[in-house]
């Protein structure tokens, strides 16, 4: 009977401890499994943030860039402005010293020198402040003509005649000196465009010694004369 129950004795405990076994490495896996997803789904997660913050950190970087080229850009532009708004003054000024030295003379006569478009120059301008001096005068006289005029009542006819001669001198005084000053301004407009020294009438050159001697002169010898006999 002895020898009979050890078998059964070992055969009873052996299933046991190999189920006792089985469940500890069952524990032992499920505990190494779970940091290892725990690993798994934290991994995805930081790459995502990353994803998310390098398009958001290129896009910044994109916006920056634009700006900074906009910003070149404005600079650029100001700093050449001046150097575009000197440009046509100095073309001005270099296409009136070409004209002014083109001036045009006769075939027999020397060409007008710096030294003597200056003297004509100051003479019309001397000229031009006399007679705005003279207008300005014979005006006042002749408002103050009119305006005593009319305390005539008593006058005779002589005294009515020599007032009337007197308002009608101061007119033409007055007339003249306007149609001077007219022909002086005209001659130094014509001093700064290059066409003083070219008839207006027929176009060919009036004549340096003409010029000089009659300063706003128009017309050339030829042309005057024709003028005159009309």
């Amino acid at each position: 009977m002895a020898a009979k129950g050890a078998p059964s004795g070992t055969s009873t405990t052996g299933p046991g401890k190999a189920s006792s076994a089985l469940a500890v490495v069952k524990k032992a896996l499920g505990r190494a499994s779970k940091p290892a997803s725990a690993n798994n789904t934290k991994v995805p997660a930081a790459k995502a943030a990353a994803a998310k913050k390098a398009p958001a950190t290129k896009a910044a970087a994109a916006k920056k860039a634009p700006t900074a080229k906009a910003a070149a850009a404005k600079k650029a532009p100001a700093a050449k402005a001046p150097a575009t708004t000197a440009t046509p003054a100095a073309t001005r000024a270099s296409a009136a010293a070409a004209r002014k030295a083109k001036l045009v003379v006769r075939e027999d006569e020397s060409p007008w020198t710096a030294a003597e478009l200056k003297a004509v120059r100051a003479e019309i301008e001397a000229d031009v402040a006399q007679l705005r001096s003279e207008v300005s005068h014979a005006e006042s006289e002749l408002s103050e003509l009119l305006r005593n005029s009319g305390d005539g009542a008593g006058d005779d006819q002589a005294d009515a005649g020599a007032k009337t001669w007197e308002r009608e001198q101061e007119i033409a005084l007055a007339d003249n000196a306007r149609e001077m000053l007219r022909q002086n301004e005209h001659a130094l407009e014509r001093l700064d465009d290059g066409t003083y020294g070219v008839c207006e009438s027929c176009g060919q050159p009036i004549g340096k010694l003409r010029l000089q001697a009659a300063p706003r002169a128009t017309l050339c010898m030829p042309c005057k004369m024709k003028q005159e006999r009309r």
